[in-house]
């Protein structure tokens, strides 16, 4: 379904582009990271809120895959430097796979009086589509660009691009996106 319009008060919110994250996902997110940071650039042009979202732990308890590691070192949690910085980006921290679990962000958003979300990020299945599940439970309209997100799981990506996220909002490409920015 193609993206029907960006709004006025939309946001970006791009999830855990951080160097102990983008570094294990190798080549796979070099195109992630740069899609991720020419909507940055668009939106921060447009005056448009860019939120940049970083992951200080796993989330404690017992998985299959093993329990929380603690937190990340200070380095490993610097967001991607391609992505670029401006005084009014909002910067969350988090905790959880989800941005607005325990943290201010749906707040912060309601005080620009933010009506949209368009989402980018690592890790598809988790961070993204974990944040796009509570800001459609929040009222938000979501956008998820596709091409501006991966997961280290193929399979996973593509369930969550092909059956969880048209349930969200609207699943669009960095082009469209751009394009409905400026038109």
């Amino acid at each position: 379904m193609p993206l029907t319009q960006v709004d006025e008060n939309a946001a970006l919110v791009v999830i855990d582009l951080q160097r102990n994250i983008v570094g294990r996902f190798a080549e796979a997110a070099q195109q992630t990271v740069a899609n991720s940071a020419a909507l940055a650039a668009e939106f921060r042009a447009a005056g448009r809120s860019v939120v940049l979202v970083n992951v200080a732990t796993r989330p404690p308890g017992r998985t299959d895959v093993g329990a929380g590691t603690g937190e990340f070192a200070a380095d490993d949690i610097i967001v991607d430097a391609s992505l670029g910085s401006a005084a009014d980006d909002i910067l969350v921290t988090k905790r959880a796979w989800g941005a607005f679990t325990n943290t201010d962000l749906d707040a912060r958003l309601r005080e620009r009086g933010v009506t949209q979300v368009v989402m980018t990020g690592i890790s598809t299945s988790i961070g993204v589509e974990s944040t796009a599940r509570s800001a459609y439970e929040h009222g938000y309209h979501v956008v998820l660009v596709e091409d501006a997100m991966t997961d280290s799981d193929t399979a996973a990506h593509d369930y969550s691009v092909t059956s969880i996220f048209p349930k969200l909002g609207e699943v669009t490409t960095t082009a469209d996106v751009i394009a409905k920015l400026h038109g």
